[in-house]
């Protein structure tokens, strides 16, 4: 069977950083491992980590003190603003799932898709020069709509989804494009006091750099009490997604983000 491919999208402008990237026909080829055993989706082992303590420690390792610092020093030399540093966050798979394409809602040999809003994420990689960045390797990963991981740390009490993917990789066009299909991830409580926003994690590696983000999402009322995002400061702007309406050739009640990743360099 040949691989699924997207349908390309026009670029869309309306100012500066507005438009939506080509999102073209990428491929979402199915990893030939898969086929060895369809029905599993990860292989993992007895959690280790409670939710809280995971969290506390990446805070520790990754706090604003390290990487604001750096942001500032490279966007002050440059004319396009890096994307902001955050913490790789403890929930970075352990095990690799057997399919990482493009496509997170659905499982090959799973009759049924991924529960939950679907996103087509999208955006382009560049330097801070505004160059598209080709083959450089984005890799996701984020909770399921429940606001769940699956990930043996993960301690929060909401349900698995065992037909959403969780994780996906693509390398950039050409261009410096890049798009995934996946769902819109819930937020999940840490302490009873606090609840992180949906996100999603990013690690972009390019020639030179490695680049760990997180995007968020706009509007979110946990925006504005999550530390990770409060860190960002000027940077705000840069992690947010920016949330469009589908095209025609998408599902009804699906949505474009569309996100630039900006690395420290070419």
């Amino acid at each position: 069977m040949s691989p699924r491919r997207l349908t390309p999208i026009k670029p869309a402008r309306s100012g500066c950083n507005r438009g939506v990237p080509w999102a073209g026909s990428l491929s979402l080829g199915r990893s030939a491992a898969a086929l060895t055993n369809p029905n599993e989706h990860m292989n993992y082992t007895k959690p280790v980590l409670s939710r809280r303590k995971a969290l506390q420690m990446a805070l520790t390792v990754g706090g604003t003190a390290c990487v604001q610092p750096i942001a500032s020093l490279l966007a002050a030399e440059t004319n396009r603003p890096p994307t902001f540093p955050n913490v790789l966050g403890p929930f970075y798979p352990v095990i690799k799932p057997m399919e990482k394409d493009a496509d997170l809602t659905r499982i090959r040999g799973h009759k049924r898709g991924a529960e939950g809003k679907i996103i087509h994420l999208m955006g382009r990689v560049l330097n801070m020069k505004g160059e598209p960045q080709k083959g450089s390797r984005v890799e996701i990963w984020q909770a399921n709509t429940h606001g769940r991981y699956s990930h043996p740390s993960d301690m929060n009490p909401a349900p698995l989804d065992p037909n959403f993917q969780g994780y996906g990789v693509q390398f950039t066009d050409k261009e410096g494009r890049y798009r995934f299909k996946t769902i819109k991830p819930g937020g999940y409580p840490v302490t009873p006091d606090y609840a992180r926003p949906p996100h999603i994690h990013f690690q972009v590696a390019g020639k030179k750099d490695l680049t760990v983000a997180q995007m968020f999402f706009p509007g979110e009322p946990l925006n504005a009490k999550d530390p990770l995002f409060q860190m960002l400061g000027p940077y705000t702007p840069g992690a947010i997604g920016q949330v469009l309406p589908p095209t025609p050739d998408m599902e009804p009640d699906s949505l474009i983000v569309n996100w630039d990743i900006t690395i420290f360099a070419s």
